[in-house]
């Protein structure tokens, strides 16, 4: 039996899901037949896209960009607000289906997931890969692409090939037609960063990186080097971390300021809004943490970070902000900010909250009210609640949004 990985992709998750979603509320137009994209506020055309339809890509709408200047491509878009609540239903019912053909999945991200399989032939494999694909637009509605292959990483690349709702497989021998001739740009773990790096030294197809010198790319890149120098030659080696053995190490977000701020006062409602939607995350992982993490990053790109223990874990947001507040007053440099990070580690299952005397009031009316409004910004978006302090301000009252550092990367090195 040859150990085969299969990489499931659903295509343009947000959008598909978002479609299937309002043709079974009864709507009669499919948004990914018409120039449509997920993000932003549709009332105030602002934000950034988060997914658009094949349509969509004719007007050259990119994934990221705001929406004014995707209007501006497509004056006719029709935009829709993300709804994060829906997205996990999706995703976690395509994962369902997934466990009936293998224990051993790896949640890669909320529309990605590795499978371990056994075949006895390549054959197999793609018939199977094909039943699977079929089994999802049948019954869920959307379609994936699903790639094939001897290890994870090359499933990968074999499934962002031709889409929607294929099939590809890249085996190693197949790597020299197939993945080579592709713009390095497109390697995985070849970012924005890197790929201007590699075409000033005469790189730009995933083949020239593949035969370029190891140790100059060693001396050029370093570690980083060595890592997408493998990748390109399609050698890697880790294997499934199924639910079973992933475990949450952190969970956080971060944000790049639209201006310096150099007043306290200023910085603290980025963290709150921050500490917002990290509370949130971990209140839907359903954990308590017992550490928080600030960090501040100066406008000379000087980097430093502060931690606390809390006196209990909790996943109460009032009780993370206030040791967030305590961390920036002991950390802060009082020079001008250009980046701020709230994280959480040091997690306990939440079926068992230890009350402290420090605690809040009546904590257990406080963390129902926390459910309630986690569920009210899953379903209608993240403005639709929000505190006092915001008001008339510029500042979005949460800040970030669906993680992935919740599910295990490829490998220990990413």
């Amino acid at each position: 039996m040859e150990k085969i990985y299969f990489h499931i992709d659903a295509n343009s998750a947000y959008l598909s899901w978002e479609a299937v979603y309002r043709l079974q509320q009864g709507e009669q137009i499919d948004l990914r037949d018409i120039p449509s994209v997920v993000g932003g506020n549709p009332k105030t055309r602002k934000g950034i896209i988060l997914a658009k339809s094949i349509p969509a890509k004719k007007y050259n709408i990119q994934t990221g960009e705001t929406l004014f200047k995707a209007l501006q491509k497509c004056p006719n878009l029709k935009i829709v607000s993300p709804n994060y609540h829906l997205y996990m239903r999706a995703s976690n019912a395509m994962h369902e289906i997934l466990k009936e053909y293998s224990p051993n999945i790896q949640r890669f991200s909320i529309d990605e997931s590795f499978l371990d399989l056994n075949f006895s032939s390549k054959t197999d494999s793609i018939k199977l890969a094909f039943e699977i694909k079929e089994r999802i637009k049948k019954e869920l509605g959307f379609t994936v692409n699903i790639g094939i292959s001897s290890n994870k990483l090359l499933a990968k690349v074999a499934s962002d090939f031709e889409k929607p709702n294929n099939v590809h497989t890249l085996f190693p021998s197949e790597i020299k037609e197939k993945m080579w001739p592709l713009p390095v740009s497109d390697l995985f773990m070849v970012g924005r960063a890197t790929t201007p790096k590699l075409h000033r030294i005469g790189i730009y197809t995933i083949g020239d990186l593949a035969n370029t010198d190891l140790d100059y790319l060693k001396y050029t890149l370093k570690s980083h080097g060595r890592l997408i120098w493998e990748y390109a030659n399609g050698i890697e080696s880790s294997s499934i971390k199924s639910d079973k053995d992933t475990s949450i190490k952190g969970i956080g977000n971060s944000t790049t300021l639209p201006r310096d701020i150099d007043q306290s006062e200023n910085a603290l409602m980025y963290l709150l809004a921050l500490t917002e939607m990290v509370a949130m995350r971990l209140r839907h992982a359903e954990k308590l943490c017992k550490v928080v993490v600030i960090s501040i990053k100066n406008t000379d790109l000087s980097h430093y970070s502060h931690q606390t223990t809390l006196v209990s874990p909790t996943d109460e947001t009032n009780i993370i902000y206030d040791a967030v507040k305590n961390l920036f007053h002991q950390a802060w440099h009082f020079q001008a900010i250009r980046h701020l990070g709230v994280r959480v580690t040091g997690f306990s299952d939440n079926d068992c909250y230890q009350y402290s005397i420090f605690d809040h009031g009546n904590l257990e009316n406080i963390r129902t009210l926390n459910s309630t409004i986690d569920d009210l910004r899953l379903r209608y978006g993240k403005d639709i609640i929000l505190r006092s302090t915001f008001l008339h301000k510029k500042v979005k009252p949460v800040i970030g949004g669906v993680g992935e550092d919740e599910y295990k990367m490829m490998s220990s090195l990413l």
